[in-house]
């Protein structure tokens, strides 16, 4: 696959902080409109890869390029988020005291115009955006209760619609169904498969039930490149994937 049909391209990069290589010399390819998952045992370099993604790190060598031709380490992070990538954290960060709706609609509005956003009557055009992404996440019917009435597995849902709502072509995706129930984590696999159908995903994850109801391709990292790519069983059989992270 060549640069220019790929949404991301990471080839030999490498970051070292005091001595210490979190990424070595690693390769990763994504392609338009892919989903993909990142496994692997803490410390195999998940984090600063997202760090180095979304211009939180700058990498010490290696080429990192989004949507074909856009140098990554050329941009810091407020231009990468307005280029189109988003980044949702472990921990959820809405706001409490504001309705489902009233979240999204900041989120919409974008960073600048929060105070604008609160008062401002919504057009058309957005009220239908806010209601294909409260679909999408699963809260048509939890629209106007406050964000701190929902259970973790909704706050998480309604961040991703928040990230949604910025529009970007890559999410990245970090251990949404941590603390989830059971059937809030299959339902989590559910509403990201309905949005890789319009953008591209990185989820970073350890839980290996839901890695398998996303049926994708996976990436295990370790040691900061890496380990072995490809179906989850074909990664999972993987003697050395075996030996660093799923025999534990």
């Amino acid at each position: 696959m060549g640069r220019k049909d790929t949404i991301l391209y990471l080839d030999g990069v490498s970051v070292s902080f005091d001595g210490f290589k979190a990424i070595n010399n690693l390769s990763l390819v994504l392609a338009e409109g892919e989903m993909r998952a990142i496994i692997g045992p803490n410390g195999a370099g998940k984090t600063t890869m997202m760090d180095i993604i979304t211009g939180k790190t700058r990498p010490d060598t290696g080429e990192v390029f989004f949507d074909g031709d856009i140098d990554l380490t050329r941009h810091d992070e407020a231009d990468i988020a307005v280029m189109g990538i988003g980044r949702k954290f472990q921990k959820p960060t809405v706001f409490e005291s504001h309705s489902v709706e009233d979240n999204l609609l900041l989120a919409l509005a974008g960073p600048r115009r929060i105070l604008p956003a609160i008062f401002h009557r919504s057009s058309s055009a957005e009220a239908e955006r806010v209601e294909a992404i409260l679909q999408t996440i699963r809260l048509t019917g939890r629209r106007y209760d406050p964000a701190a009435d929902l259970s973790h597995g909704q706050k998480q849902w309604l961040e991703i619609g928040m990230l949604l709502a910025q529009d970007p072509k890559l999410l990245l995706v970090d251990e949404p169904v941590a603390g989830m129930t059971d059937a809030e984590t299959e339902e989590t696999a559910r509403l990201l498969k309905d949005i890789a159908r319009t953008h591209s995903v990185i989820v970073v994850e350890h839980d290996m039930h839901f890695v398998r109801e996303l049926d994708v391709k996976v990436t295990c990292l370790h040691e900061g490149s890496v380990l072995s790519e490809g179906s989850l069983d074909h990664v999972a059989a993987d003697e050395r994937v075996i030996e660093v992270y799923l025999g534990r």
